[in-house]
């Protein structure tokens, strides 16, 4: 639906040319749609952007990945995947959602036939926010749980350790008489995990949940609470929170990577982690990793960037913003890398056995490894509570993301019911994913929570990607898409970003699909195998995202009219009311198309509110003539 602007009708109008340019000011927002609500301040949409891609994977996903896939040498594929299949990508949804002023649905205006594609990517994002925020809800309960003087996983002898917990300042003593097999042994923080924090011997596999954990289910509702207070008002309200959460974990990192580097045994770790293996680069799982880590840990392909993009200025330079968020994020990856490998140089230190024997990748690096190499520093409550604090305000920035990408597409589809009541709008998104996540509160939540993690975002999103990578390129037509980000930005995109957005990162893209299909392995979560029906379920919530795109293709002909052929042809092309979200912004092809419209010349108003012809004008007056010429080409 086009924006609301049929009221002004029902106003007496003023032609534009006879207000004088001091009764607008010229701050932020006066370009800005009103009642869609938008950025308040200038650093508000870098530091979401940055918020949102630097997350949880950024610290326990990208350091693991770096040592299993050849140390120092993976950074040599990880940032030639930046600069083919990220940088690209990134620019590309940030482009489509400023252009436009849209959310991740109604932005397929652009062609409405792959509408689908839309609502496949809210089918993902809110199947990963379920998840997303329940480990948003451990790191609270082990936030809570480091506000002791002694931390409960520090030493065995507790009612939920078993006979194989073996402290480590028995090892230590150990080491110093007779060297202790620790091979068979569990240690206090590894049990405290599944045995306290999960409880996960009550249940005997994914098809055996047992009962809520009552502890666990307060904390997800309370992580929920916070979201939903912090999306409050759109991002008017979550613009300011990111100046905290999108800054302090960067506070906090240096502060655990100083401590770091001054324990005993930290080069070791650092040594483990750096230490380029370049025969590694020979193989191709190591550039497949190095894609699946830029493809991630950026977030192209969930709404999230297009989302935010959707509420800038029509001129916010998105090309300068894109350079710093990709950058940005790959530095903070590799300097999360020191912070954990320092501190797990040490812990092999303390334990006298080898790095990798320590190292572990995701939940278990957080909720595990690092919790014991806590216990074995002074003050150890503390380092214990700044890592959770750093891991609760990396996660909310995304969720944040997550949240207002859901709200906003639905809100810009139905702008007339829902803009209005959008407080309340969230609040009934927020409970029913609330509700939906119970089943991650049981004893068996965390077989639930690998298969939504190994499969929500899995192959569906990348056909997502794919899809909307090729319908720029080859529906909408890349010398349009270029205009528009000239008419927008003032320059057109040079020959790097046109070769990535019509070959390499859709081949990219394609190779990552079919080398996940070919080397598919089931689920599993420790030794625990998931049954087949648990696959079954796993595999259709990938499927159902990509069907979403038939399904809407179905529904886009049936709107049309005349042949089959006929329609495909009109479903595919823009709709009339595609383009810049204000009339001002819309030159040529796109003036008075938009629904109220009452100048037929844009130009004038940009004249009006700047007092002369401005270089975004000059740009206006190219963009028409090179258009015009191409008419003319065409005529003849």
């Amino acid at each position: 639906l086009p924006s609301p602007i049929p009221w002004s009708l029902t106003q007496p109008v003023t032609p534009d040319l006879l207000v004088s340019p001091s009764s607008q000011d010229g701050d932020l927002g006066s370009e800005c749609p009103e009642d869609r609500g938008n950025w308040t301040g200038r650093l508000d949409f870098l530091l979401s952007c940055i918020g949102y891609c630097v997350g949880l994977g950024n610290v326990w996903r990208f350091p693991y990945r770096a040592y299993t896939n050849g140390g120092g040498a993976f950074l040599v594929p990880y940032f030639i995947m930046l600069a083919i299949c990220g940088i690209p990508i990134f620019f590309m949804e940030l482009s489509l959602g400023q252009f436009s002023s849209l959310g991740p649905l109604a932005v397929w205006k652009i062609s409405p036939l792959f509408k689908g594609v839309g609502m496949g990517t809210i089918l993902i994002v809110s199947l990963v926010a379920i998840y997303y925020n329940m480990i948003i809800a451990y790191v609270l309960f082990y936030l809570f749980a480091s506000l002791t003087s002694d931390l409960p996983w520090q030493h065995c002898g507790n009612w939920w350790n078993t006979d194989l917990c073996l402290d480590h300042h028995v090892i230590k003593a150990g080491n110093n008489t007779l060297p202790v097999n620790i091979s068979n042994t569990v240690s206090p923080s590894e049990e405290y995990w599944s045995r306290y924090v999960l409880h996960i011997q009550g249940s005997s596999g994914i098809g055996d949940p047992g009962r809520i954990r009552w502890n666990l289910c307060l904390c997800l509702l309370l992580s929920w609470t916070i979201v939903y207070l912090c999306i409050l008002k759109g991002v008017k309200s979550s613009g300011k929170v990111v100046y905290f959460t999108a800054t302090f974990p960067y506070l906090i990192l240096v502060m655990l990577l100083i401590r770091g580097v001054t324990l005993e045994g930290a080069w070791k770790g650092i040594q483990f982690y750096l230490t380029p293996q370049f025969d590694h680069l020979l193989s191709s799982k190591v550039w497949i990793e190095a894609a699946l880590q830029i493809f991630y840990s950026l977030g192209v392909g969930f709404g999230g960037l297009l989302t935010f993009a959707s509420y800038n200025t029509f001129h916010q330079n998105i090309y300068r913003d894109t350079f710093i968020v990709t950058l940005g994020n790959a530095i903070t990856s590799i300097l999360a890398g020191f912070a954990i490998f320092s501190v797990l140089g040490y812990m092999s230190q303390e334990l006298g056995v080898p790095v990798n024997q320590v190292a572990k990748a995701g939940p278990g690096l957080a909720f595990v490894v690092y919790p014991q190499a806590m216990t074995m520093l002074p003050l150890s409550p503390f380092w214990s509570f700044l890592f959770f604090f750093m891991l609760l305000t990396l996660g909310l920035d995304s969720q944040f993301a997550f949240m207002e990408t859901i709200v906003t597409a639905v809100t810009d589809e139905f702008p007339y019911y829902l803009r209005p009541k959008k407080a309340s709008f969230s609040a009934v998104i927020c409970i029913a994913l609330f509700l939906m996540g119970l089943i991650l509160t049981t004893e068996g939540g965390m077989y639930w929570l690998v298969l939504l993690d190994d499969y929500s975002a899995g192959f569906g999103l990348m056909v997502v990607v794919i899809t909307t990578c090729l319908v720029v390129t080859r529906v909408y037509g890349m010398k349009r898409f270029c205009r528009d980000i000239h008419m927008m930005l003032g320059f057109k995109p040079g020959p790097y970003f046109r070769a990535c957005w019509m070959v390499l990162s859709p081949a990219t893209m394609m190779a990552l699909l079919v080398y996940n299909i070919v080397k598919y392995q089931p689920s599993e979560y420790g030794n625990y195998r998931f049954p087949t029906w648990a696959e079954v379920l796993g595999i259709l919530m990938g499927v159902l995202s990509c069907l979403m795109i038939p399904m809407g293709m179905v529904v886009a002909v049936l709107q049309e009219e005349g042949t089959l052929w006929e329609r495909v042809q009109q479903a595919s092309r823009p709709a009339m009311d595609w383009g810049p979200s204000l009339e001002e912004n819309r030159t040529g092809v796109y003036v008075a198309s938009l629904a109220g419209s009452q100048s037929p010349k844009p130009l004038m108003v940009h004249m009006r509110k700047y007092g002369g012809i401005t270089s975004y004008e000059n740009t206006a007056i190219e963009v028409d003539r090179e258009m015009e010429e191409e008419d003319d080409e065409e005529s003849m």
